[in-house]
């Protein structure tokens, strides 16, 4: 028996292809949803998420457009920016893509973004949302693995989940979201020890800890869920996960390919953020 493979290119699809009558007739209604994402300096990985988020957003109708500032923007003239784009009526949702150069500090630029155009969900007003369970903007990589579990029918309440990482980006949120979900949730990072005696015993295991192959069969349940947030570049080019896929799909009964797995998911998740500030916190 193989694991099922939830495809995050399959299920993204299929929300976008909703999400693009959903913003048509919005465009009726005289409402386009816009995003303005903001980059800062050359870094390539930085660029290529960039495109992408601007492709994606054309793919369904929201307008979008991309401000390039250079490396050595200040961290006031990056306030500034920010500022005028809370401003700006005809902008619904702001993104600064992440990491920023090492002058500034990411956490000042993610406070100045408008709460309610915070569309990546990691401004601390959203993340309190979060945590106390109300509706907010949830931050797009958790709210999309959240997404592809429920799309698979099992019931979450009761289950136990096992998160290997703790990122404000990831480990942290998806472990809220999973609470709110009714899971047992634990926690796990670098200073963990005996980890795989924690990963054993995990109905689902989520993995986000940017190192490939670092999980194989043994150190998974059988029939769990298994999750693989990380993306990894090795030698020859090619894209891998945290998880070693061949290995742990014989014995999970569910598991997210890298790629076309959670990736896909994290950008569609912030274009449903993007149609939501449009539309104002419902």
């Amino acid at each position: 028996m193989y694991a099922e493979i939830i495809s995050g290119k399959d299920l993204a699809q299929k929300l976008r292809t909703n999400m693009k009558l959903e913003v048509s007739e919005l465009a009726k209604k005289g409402l386009t949803p816009h995003l303005t994402v903001v980059l800062v300096g050359e870094d390539p990985a930085s660029k290529s998420y960039v495109k992408g988020k601007k492709k994606a957003s054309a793919e369904v109708g929201i307008s979008s457009e991309v401000i390039e500032l250079p490396k050595e923007t200040t961290e006031d003239e990056l306030v500034q920016v920010v500022n005028t784009l809370n401003e700006d009526q005809k902008v619904h949702g702001i993104l600064v893509q992440l990491p920023l150069p090492d002058h500034i500090d990411e956490q000042v630029i993610i406070e100045t973004i408008n709460p309610r155009k915070d569309v990546d969900g990691f401004h601390p007003v959203n993340i309190g949302r979060m945590m106390i369970g109300e509706d907010t903007f949830l931050p797009c990589t958790p709210y999309g693995i959240i997404t592809m579990l429920k799309s698979t029918n099992i019931e979450l309440e009761g289950k136990h989940a096992v998160i290997i990482g703790r990122s404000n980006i990831v480990g942290k949120p998806v472990g809220q979201l999973l609470l709110n979900e009714h899971v047992t949730v634990t926690h796990c990072h670098s200073r963990t020890v005996n980890l795989k005696s924690y990963t054993k015993m995990a109905d689902i295991l989520i993995v986000a800890v940017g190192k490939p192959h670092v999980i194989h069969a043994d150190a998974v349940k059988e029939d769990a869920i298994v999750i693989d947030v990380g993306v990894n570049r090795l030698e020859d080019g090619s894209l891998t996960g945290d998880v070693d896929f061949e290995d742990v799909g014989k014995k999970a009964a569910y598991i997210t390919p890298v790629p076309k797995g959670v990736g896909p998911m994290t950008i569609t998740m912030l274009l449903k953020n993007t149609i939501k500030a449009a539309k104002g916190l419902e």
